[in-house]
C-alpha cells in the first residue's frame, strides 16, 4: 500500500560522461508523468500517465502514450504519441498488466481509483484490453463474485493463458482472451495474494514468496509454487531469509516484498524489504527446488516495493531505498550471481523512494527507467550475453512483402526469463519474441508486430518454437537483415528481401 506520491521537484541534468557513463536521458522527454510501461510486440513502448503533486484531472490517469524508436532503432532519440485512453470511468493507479500472445495488452484492477481527478483507495475490480491495431480499449468484466482486484500480481503462463490474482483474497483466475471470460484457479493458497509477486519458472510453474498479510508471523519465510497442471498451490519451502517487511510488528508492518528475477543459470534472485535494517535476499534454485540465503543490501537499503530487470549479461539491476515510501536516497544495485553492489544511479532517482521506479528491458538490451517524473532515462549495461542464451532462427521466408504476415521458427524465442519484475502494483514481462528488420542500403530499423507465439515458456532450450510477424507497410524495400530478439538478446541475422 502506498501512502504518498513522488515530489514534483526533479533536477533535470543532461547526460554527461563525467556524471554517469551508463545512464542517458531521452532526447525528447515526455510532457506527461510516465509510470507503468509495457513493451509491445511491434517494438514500441506503451506508457501509462501517472500522478505527481500537480496532476489533478481524470484524463491524467486514464491516458496512455507510446514511445517509438527512431529510424536507427534508438529509444533515446524516440518520439512520443498519445494513444487511446482507458474506458470511461476506469483510471487506475497500481494494477496488474501483461502483453498477451496475440499482441494485445491487458490491464486489471487498480489500488487507487483516480477517475474523479483525485486518487482514492478503491482496490477496483475493473479491467480492460488494448488492441494496438485498432487503438482501442475494451472493458473486461471481473471474475464472477470478485469485488476487488486492486494492485494484484499477474502472469502469462507458459501456455499463453493470463492468470490474475485478487489482491485481497486467496483467489486467482484465468482469462479467456477470446470471449473475455474467467476460470477460477489456484486452490490451496497459504495466505492472501496481497503484496506478493509471481515468477514464471522454466518448468512452467509459478513461484511466489509469501507476505503474511493478515497472517502476521515475525519469522515467516514460506514460499509457494503454482502448478498449472493441477491448478493448485503447494509449499516451495523456506526462503531462509525473511523477504517481507515486518518492521514495527503486526500493527506497523508494511508487508512489502521486493522483486524477484529468474537468471540464465536457473536461479531466481529474490529481494526483500526490511525498513528496520538492510533488506535481505534469497536465491531459489529452480532446478533443485531449494532456497539459500543471498547477500544483504548494503547499509539500510531495501526493496520495499521496487523494480528489477535482467540485463543481457545475466546480472540483475534492482532499485532500492532506505525507506518504505518516502524519498530521498534511491540507489541502483547490481547482482552478478555472487555479490550485490551499488552501481550508477541517474540524478533524478536520488530523490526517489524505490516504489516509484519502473524498469523495462528494451529490444536494444538497454533498460528504460521511469519514476513519475518527466526525466526518463535509459541504462546501458556493461558486458554482453553468452551466445548460448540467444534465439536462433531455423526457418523464415527468403522474401517478404510489406503488409503481409509470415512465420519464423527457431529456438529460445522467449528468452531465459520474464526479464522485468516488480511484484504486485506493476508487471512488464518481455518473454516473447520480437522481429527486427535492418535494411542493408539505408540502415533503417523497423520492428514487425509479432503475435500468436507458439509458447510463452521461458528457457525452452532446443525445443522448436515459432511466431507470426507482420511486415510493416513502411519498411524499406530491398535486402535486409532479420533478427529475432528476446529480452534484449538478438539472434544471428538472416538475410531476407523486403518487397
Amino acid at each position: 500500500m502506498k501512502v504518498s506520491f513522488r515530489p514534483l521537484a526533479v533536477l533535470m541534468i543532461a547526460a554527461s560522461a563525467a556524471i554517469c557513463q551508463t545512464w542517458q536521458p531521452l532526447t525528447r522527454q515526455p510532457t506527461f508523468n510516465p509510470g507503468a510501461m509495457l513493451l509491445l510486440t511491434d517494438g514500441t513502448v506503451l506508457v501509462h500517465s501517472e500522478p505527481n503533486s500537480t496532476t489533478t484531472t481524470s484524463t491524467d490517469y486514464s491516458s496512455w502514450y507510446k514511445l517509438t524508436p527512431d529510424a536507427d532503432g534508438s529509444y533515446v532519440n524516440g518520439t512520443w504519441t498519445q494513444v487511446a485512453s482507458l474506458p470511461a470511468g476506469y483510471a487506475p493507479l497500481y494494477f496488474g498488466s501483461a502483453v498477451l500472445p496475440d499482441g494485445r495488452v491487458v490491464v486489471e484492477g487498480g489500488e487507487y481509483d483516480c477517475s474523479t481527478g483525485t486518487c482514492n483507495a478503491a482496490w477496483t475490480n475493473q479491467g480492460a484490453i488494448y488492441d494496438s491495431k485498432t487503438n482501442k480499449w475494451t472493458s473486461v468484466a471481473p471474475p464472477k463474485g470478485w469485488t476487488t482486484i486492486g494492485d494484484a500480481q499477474s502472469v502469462v503462463l507458459a501456455n499463453g493463458t493470463y492468470m490474475q490474482a485478487n489482491c485481497c483474497t486467496k483467489q486467482a483466475a484465468l482469462l479467456n482472451p477470446n470471449n473475455l471470460t474467467w476460470t477460477v484457479t489456484g486452490a490451496g493458497k497459504f495466505d492472501i495474494n496481497d503484496e506478493e509477486g509471481w515468477n514464471l519458472l522454466p518448468n512452467g510453474k509459478v513461484l511466489t514468496t509469501d507476505a503474511y498479510v493478515f497472517q502476521y508471523d515475525a519469522t515467516g519465510t514460506n514460499s509457494e509454487i503454482y502448478d498449472p497442471a493441477t491448478a493448485t498451490w503447494t509449499s516451495a519451502g523456506s526462503t531462509i531469509a525473511q523477504l517481507w517487511d515486518s518492521c514495527g510488528g503486526a500493527d506497523a508492518a508494511s508487508y512489502e516484498v521486493g522483486p524477484a528475477v529468474l537468471r540464465p543459470d536457473g536461479m531466481v534472485f529474490a529481494t526483500g524489504g526490511n525498513t528496520c535494517g538492510p533488506g535481505h535476499t534469497s536465491i531459489y534454485n529452480s532446478r533443485a527446488g531449494t532456497w539459500t540465503a543471498g547477500p544483504d543490501f548494503p547499509g539500510a537499503y531495501n526493496a520495499d516495493d521496487a523494480p528489477a530487470a535482467l540485463e543481457p549479461n545475466g546480472n540483475v539491476l534492482v532499485f532500492a531505498s532506505p525507506s518504505r515510501f518516502y524519498p530521498p536516497a534511491g540507489q541502483f544495485f547490481e547482482y552478478d550471481g555472487a555479490s550485490l553492489a551499488a552501481t550508477s544511479t541517474p540524478p533524478s532517482a536520488l530523490l526517489d523512494a524505490s516504489y516509484v521506479g519502473h524498469l523495462l528491458v528494451l529490444p536494444t538490451g538497454q533498460i528504460l527507467f521511469t519514476d513519475f517524473s518527466t526525466d526518463v532515462e535509459v541504462y546501458t549495461p556493461a558486458g554482453t550475453y553468452d551466445a548460448k542464451w540467444a534465439p536462433t532462427i531455423s526457418s523464415v521466408p527468403g522474401a517478404v512483402s510489406r503488409g503481409k504476415t509470415y512465420t519464423v521458427a527457431g529456438t529460445q524465442f522467449n528468452g531465459l526469463s520474464q526479464g522485468g519484475s516488480y511484484g504486485d502494483d506493476f508487471q512488464d514481462a518481455t518473454n516473447f519474441p520480437l522481429v527486427r528488420l535492418v535494411n542493408a542500403a539505408t540502415g533503417h530499423v523497423v520492428y514487425c508486430r509479432t503475435h500468436n507465439h507458439s509458447t510463452m515458456a521461458v528457457a525452452t532450450g532446443n525445443k522448436r518454437v515459432s511466431t507470426l510477424f507482420d511486415v510493416p507497410a513502411n519498411a524499406d524495400k530491398g535486402l535486409s537483415q532479420l533478427f529475432v530478439i528476446a529480452n534484449g538478446i538478438p539472434s544471428s541475422p538472416v538475410w531476407v528481401k523486403v518487397q
